[in-house]
């Protein structure tokens, strides 16, 4: 029997069940589905060294008024979405402030800041380096004064927290990147970021290290979780399991988990949708133009296009508008060549409204962890929260103590 039960085989759950066996403990990962078929699979494939700064809600009232009014292809609602998402997103609002956000992102950048080299000894002993790739990703933009705006902004965060930028000019863009169609005035470059060609295959090459190193990787559809005596009882399709430590890294569906034990995890909902191309002309690094609203990235199976962000409702059907608005202006700049799947993909994003991850003990439970609330950095984080989450549990100590869920109430 195991010591401990990892729920959530996405990047975040399988670098979590990594970290414990390291330390000695014997952990059972489960899923419902293979490692790194859900979340971490859809997502952009860049391991985040430069994302000093996350994501905040727009503050000024015309970007707001866009958004209200789904003018803005970066942001997508639905009016079924708004009941179960009010309260997040007004706590989203107000972390945003500036000054609020400022000081977040102090932690922020520090654990996003040692992101790639928590990876790359896992990518060594897993044996996936073929995937990956010492190259970050550019922004391009079409206008003189959106590339002096855009080249000023980078700028100032580069010089805040210390990072590596290069700026291109429309000719050094045009002759790195002469796929693209478009004239662009230039581009920014950030190089603190790796990125990875298969993230769904380098979930599955940590997994497979998992076990290789004597770990069991279970698929059950979780039903309950219930405290017994000292420790938990996991209920699932496979049968139960039970462990003296329980850790719920399960991402989006992690509120739902825990709320028959008198939790309220309140998250935003982000879906993101993607689509892959072949037979058109390739890019060398991911790419995206400021003045559209898609990101392109070479992968293993062809170009993917990435939308931004949907708000949805637990549950919602998937409704893919923003994509065909995305593949229609990616057009515009580059030959995408054919689809290569007949639906796109699509994936919820476990977003906190104070824009950090919640890593360690919640209070009313002995042995009870949660690894969750990555937002749009959970491939990039895994390896650093599961180091940050395994260090909490076998000493008590963290090197950041504000990312546990005490910060929330829980």
């Amino acid at each position: 029997m195991a010591d401990v039960i990892v729920l959530g085989a996405g990047m975040i759950g399988v670098s979590t069940a990594l970290a414990l066996q390291a330390r000695g403990r014997d952990v059972l990962l489960i899923d419902r589905k293979a490692p790194g078929r859900e979340t971490s699979y859809g997502n952009g494939g860049l391991i985040h060294g430069e994302a000093a700064e996350p994501h905040p809600m727009p503050r000024d009232l015309s970007a707001l008024w866009n958004i209200a009014l789904r003018r803005d292809n970066n942001i997508h609602w639905t009016f079924d979405a708004l009941p179960s998402q009010a309260r997040a997103l007004f706590d989203y609002w107000w972390h945003s402030q500036p000054a609020r956000h400022m000081e977040l992102s102090k932690t922020y950048h520090a654990i996003t800041a040692r992101s790639p080299a928590d990876h790359r000894g896992l990518i060594e002993a897993a044996g996936a380096s073929d995937i990956i790739r010492d190259k970050g990703y550019r922004n391009g933009f079409g206008s003189k004064d959106g590339f002096d705006r855009g080249r000023a902004a980078a700028q100032a965060v580069a010089d805040r927290w210390g990072l590596k930028l290069r700026v291109l000019s429309g000719d050094e863009l045009a002759a790195a990147e002469p796929a693209l169609t478009r004239r662009y005035a230039g581009a920014i470059e950030w190089q603190d970021a790796i990125s990875c060609t298969d993230p769904g295959a380098l979930v599955q090459a940590y997994a497979d290290l998992f076990a290789r190193r004597g770990g069991t990787v279970e698929k059950s559809e979780i039903s309950a979780i219930a405290p017994i005596g000292k420790g938990w009882r996991v209920h699932g399709s496979a049968g139960a399991h039970e462990a003296a430590d329980l850790v719920l890294a399960a991402g989006p569906w992690t509120p739902r988990l825990i709320a028959p034990l008198g939790y309220r995890l309140r998250m935003v909902r982000k879906r993101g949708y993607h689509l892959h191309f072949k037979g058109g002309t390739s890019l060398d690094m991911i790419f995206a133009d400021a003045d559209r609203t898609g990101v392109l990235i070479p992968t293993r199976l062809g170009t993917r296009l990435l939308t931004g962000a949907q708000v949805v409702r637990e549950g919602a059907a998937p409704n893919p508008v923003q994509l065909a608005k995305v593949e229609a202006q990616t057009r515009e700049f580059i030959d995408l060549g054919r689809r290569v799947e007949a639906q796109p993909w699509h994936g919820d994003r476990p977003c906190m409204p104070d824009m950090l991850p919640v890593v360690g003990a919640l209070s009313k439970h002995r042995g009870l962890w949660l690894n969750t609330g990555h937002g749009h950095q959970g491939f990039t984080l895994g390896p650093t929260t599961a180091e940050l989450l395994a260090d909490d549990m076998l000493t008590g100590q963290t090197a950041h103590p504000v990312l546990r869920p005490a910060r929330l109430g829980l």
